[in-house]
C-alpha cells in the first residue's frame, strides 16, 4: 500500500511539475496565434470561398494555421455548398488543432514540425482533388444553412481568447500526463510501447478512432502520446489527420444529409488509417 501511495504521489508531482513548465509556451503561443486570427481569420475564410476548383489547394494550406473554429467555418461553408467537398476533406486533413501548439511548447525540433506539417497538406490536398475529381454531382449554394457555430472564444478579445485556451489545455495535457504517467508506472514504458510499436496496424487503427473525437482532447493525446515514444510515426499521422477539431461535430449540426455526413467521416477514417498504414511500413520517422 506504502509503494502505491508513493506511486500516486510521485506521478502527480512529475505530472504537475510537466505541465506547469509549459504554461508560459502556451500562452504565448496562443496569444500569437489569437492576434493572428483576429487580424488574418475572415481574409482567410474569404480566400477558400473564392478559391473554387483550386479549393484544395488553398484549404490544406490554410488548414495547418491552427486557429479559432476554422474547421467548423470550413463544415458551415460546405453546408451552404460554398465550398467543394474536395476542399472541406482538405481542410479537415490538414488541421492541426492542438497539435503545433503542444510541439512549440515541447520545444519540439522545427524540422520535425515541418515534416509533419507538409505530410498533412500534401495528404489533404491529393484527397482533396481526388474527392472532387471523383464526385460528379453540382452542388447548389444553400446559404440558409450557414451559421456563426464555430465553439471558440474569439470574441472575448485576444488576451482572455487566448488565456481560456492556455487553461483548456493546460487541464487536458495535466490529466492525460497524470494518466499516462500512472499506465507507465504500472505496465512499464517498455510493455506499453511494445503493444503499440510493435503492432503497427492496430496502433494506426486506434489512432485514428481517437482522432475522430470532436474535441481538442484528441489531437493532445496523440501528440503527447507520440512524444512520449508511445505511438509510432504513423499512429501520429492517422491521427493527426482524422482529427478535425470541431469540424465534424459541427458538420453533423448543420448539414442535413445525414448519409453524406457519415460517408464524409468514414472516408475521412479511411484516408488517415491508410495513410498511417503506409507511413509505418515504410518505416517513415519525423
Amino acid at each position: 500500500m506504502e509503494i502505491i501511495m508513493e506511486l500516486w504521489i510521485d506521478v502527480i508531482i512529475d505530472s504537475a511539475i510537466d505541465s506547469v513548465r509549459l504554461l508560459p509556451f502556451l500562452f504565448v503561443t496562443y496569444l500569437i496565434m489569437e492576434y493572428l486570427e483576429h487580424k488574418t481569420g475572415g481574409k482567410m475564410q474569404e480566400m477558400v470561398k473564392k478559391a473554387g476548383k483550386a479549393g484544395p489547394v488553398i484549404g490544406s494550406i490554410l488548414g495547418v494555421f491552427p486557429q479559432c473554429g476554422f474547421s467548423a467555418a470550413a463544415s458551415n461553408l460546405y453546408a451552404g455548398r460554398i465550398i467543394t467537398l474536395g476542399t472541406l476533406f482538405s481542410i479537415y486533413l490538414s488541421t492541426s488543432d492542438e497539435m503545433l501548439p503542444i510541439m512549440i511548447s515541447e520545444k519540439v525540433a522545427f524540422p520535425m514540425i515541418a515534416r509533419v506539417l507538409l505530410v498533412k497538406i500534401v495528404v489533404g490536398m491529393l484527397a482533396g482533388f481526388a474527392v472532387d475529381l471523383l464526385r460528379h454531382k453540382k452542388q447548389e449554394m444553400q446559404i440558409e444553412h450557414l451559421c456563426e457555430q464555430h465553439h471558440c472564444h474569439c470574441e472575448q478579445g485576444i488576451w482572455k481568447s487566448a488565456l481560456h485556451h492556455t487553461v483548456e489545455i493546460f487541464a487536458y495535457i495535466f490529466v492525460i500526463s497524470l494518466v499516462l504517467n500512472l499506465i507507465i508506472g504500472y505496465v512499464g514504458e517498455d510493455v506499453l510501447g511494445s503493444l503499440l510499436l510493435n503492432r503497427p496496424v492496430v496502433g494506426v487503427l486506434a489512432a485514428g478512432l481517437v482522432g475522430l473525437i470532436p474535441n481538442c482532447a484528441a489531437s493532445v493525446v496523440i501528440t503527447q502520446l507520440y512524444l512520449s515514444g508511445v505511438l509510432g510515426a504513423g499512429a501520429m499521422m492517422a491521427g493527426l489527420l482524422s482529427g478535425s477539431g470541431v469540424g465534424i461535430l459541427v458538420l453533423l449540426r448543420v448539414n442535413d444529409d445525414r448519409r453524406e455526413n457519415f460517408r464524409i467521416i468514414a472516408v475521412l477514417y479511411a484516408i488517415a488509417v491508410v495513410t498511417g498504414i503506409v507511413l509505418e511500413l515504410l518505416g517513415v520517422t519525423f
